[in-house]
């Protein structure tokens, strides 16, 4: 066993291509459920397979956790004595639990784990998982490199939009009574992650008008100082990257500008048109 801290995530922070081999991250996928078919997100089921999934009504589709064996399986590879394991909120998955399983199984072998949950998703996690990455590059002991993770995540922000509230309700993963407020008065709403779970934040008449208010929300919450900038979309590329450069005009300190499509697991539950904007203050 090396000295050096590994880091490992899962397949939800959504890190922009090339940084898992760049820093050496364990990321370990989630799993997509189409129907009668499940495969491991972003090698066996892509965001357009959701996509398309969700638009044609055509199959039930879920999400599930990875497990504890194969969470495992990332701290015995990783090669390291000791291992930080980032992962997306507790209150949005059951992967914390099954890393905290994990960490148990390997500790007999000699491998500490330290799992942090980020109380965030996507670049949000993303984030957390760069910065503990960057730490243990630069040497940093394993307490060091869990709390650059914790602090990065507690810096970071996420407001989004969606066109329906209907896939978040059916995954569960906002309340019965906000969805059926949103049906009812026929809004467009904005959202965010607020202690680890998804709340409704305002709601809008339409989607122009919703757009707009999410770019404001995200030139907000960027401030003046440093900060990095992810965009996220679901089969909503050209909204995305217009976003992104009306960002890029209006933030004034600018870092890291990622514009990416979520994966199939968060897919799953946005749905197509959704939009998000993740800042961290750097």
């Amino acid at each position: 066993m090396g000295t050096r801290v590994a880091v490992v995530t899962d397949s939800t922070a959504y890190l922009p291509e090339g940084v898992a081999e760049q820093y050496g991250i364990g990321v370990v996928p989630l799993h997509v459920v189409l129907g009668r078919r499940t495969g491991v997100e972003g090698r066996e089921v892509s965001p357009g397979d959701v996509a398309r999934a969700l638009q044609e009504r055509r199959v039930e589709v879920s999400t599930s956790r990875p497990t504890p064996a194969e969470l495992a399986a990332a701290y015995r590879a990783s090669g390291c004595a000791q291992v930080v394991s980032v992962h997306l909120s507790a209150s949005l998955s059951g992967t914390l639990d099954a890393a905290v399983l994990a960490a148990r199984a390997v500790q007999p072998e000699g491998i500490e784990v330290r799992v942090v949950d980020s109380r965030t998703i996507a670049m949000g996690l993303g984030f957390a998982v760069l910065a503990a990455s960057q730490a243990a590059a630069s040497g940093a002991g394993v307490q060091e490199v869990e709390q650059a993770a914790r602090t990065a995540a507690a810096d970071t922000s996420i407001v989004f939009y969606v066109d329906t509230l209907e896939h978040l309700r059916k995954g569960g993963r906002i309340g019965a009574a906000a969805a059926l407020l949103g049906t009812v008065l026929a809004v467009k709403p904005l959202l965010h992650v607020v202690t680890g779970a998804i709340a409704p934040l305002e709601n809008v008449r339409t989607t122009t008008r919703a757009l707009a208010r999410l770019e404001e929300l995200s030139v907000r919450a960027a401030g003046e100082g440093p900060v990095g900038v992810a965009v996220h979309h679901l089969a909503a590329a050209g909204r995305a990257g217009e976003l992104a450069e009306r960002l890029r005009t209006r933030v004034p300190d600018l870092g890291a500008l990622h514009v990416s499509e979520v994966g199939a697991v968060v897919g799953a539950h946005v749905g197509p048109g959704a939009l998000a904007v993740v800042v961290s203050r750097q």
